[in-house]
């Protein structure tokens, strides 16, 4: 199995860096971050641990494979048809999404199409509940089902055998790794295409986002960025290839 080791000086901390802009230069593999609406906080949801988490990343992701990944992540709105250009993106904080008609059948055409969304960071029933809702908008006839760890989203890059619970900030320093009571064990589950593409993974009591922006910092435990780094890295090999 590869090692991901981290070089914590080539890693973006909690500032913001001026990279370059390679707009336009469509060979490029692109993060993006889903833009939604919501509530709860002034300040969307979409936008936690950003943009650290996606810098480092991408980083990762480009000191890893041979992907050539633009060093600079993009936000796009859940509504904009310009989403259907990239391959991959990210959704997080989950149970604070809301969608409107137009919304969830641009994210339904886009999955359809080919797309690909990785979903993580939100946790217990309740969330799991409000996500639920906003998820069957975009598809009323499919299910969410278990991944199972046999799948080759778990083999295309890195062989995973087990799926970890990844600690927040929060539960880290409280001495658990979950973050709702309810919010244990983590999961992984799907979303396919009539062709039996997986279109979705959704990561449920976990909180991957959080080891990708502590990834570089001593506090974070290694085996946690590990972890959650191979789970994204599969994720946007496995869009790439199916």
């Amino acid at each position: 199995m590869r090692t991901i080791q981290l070089l914590a000086t080539f890693i973006v901390m909690s500032v913001s860096v001026i990279l370059p802009n390679s707009e336009g230069d469509s060979d490029r593999f692109t993060f993006v971050r889903l833009q939604y609406g919501g509530q709860l906080t002034r300040r969307s949801s979409w936008r936690v641990d950003w943009p650290a988490s996606d810098r480092n990343f991408i980083w990762q992701l480009r000191k890893q494979t041979n992907i050539d990944a633009d060093p600079r992540e993009k936000i796009i709105k859940v509504g904009e048809t310009e989403l259907f250009e990239y391959p991959f993106s990210y959704m997080l904080e989950v149970g604070s999404l809301r969608l409107n008609r137009r919304e969830a059948e641009n994210l339904r055409e886009y999955l359809l199409r080919g797309g690909f969304i990785f979903v993580d960071d939100f946790h217990g029933e309740r969330e799991w509940e409000r996500f639920y809702t906003e998820f069957k908008k975009i598809f009323p006839e499919r299910e969410p089902v278990d991944i199972p760890i046999s799948h080759p989203i778990f083999r295309c890059f890195f062989k995973i055998e087990e799926l970890v619970q990844i600690p927040g900030l929060r539960s880290l320093f409280s001495g658990r790794t979950y973050e709702r009571y309810d919010g244990y064990p983590a999961y992984c589950r799907g979303v396919y295409d009539d062709n039996g593409r997986l279109m979705m993974m959704i990561n449920f009591n976990t909180d991957l986002g959080d080891a990708w922006e502590h990834a570089a910092e001593d506090f974070y435990p290694r085996e946690y960025s590990n972890a959650a780094l191979q789970m994204g890295i599969n994720a946007v090999v496995y869009a790439l290839t199916h």
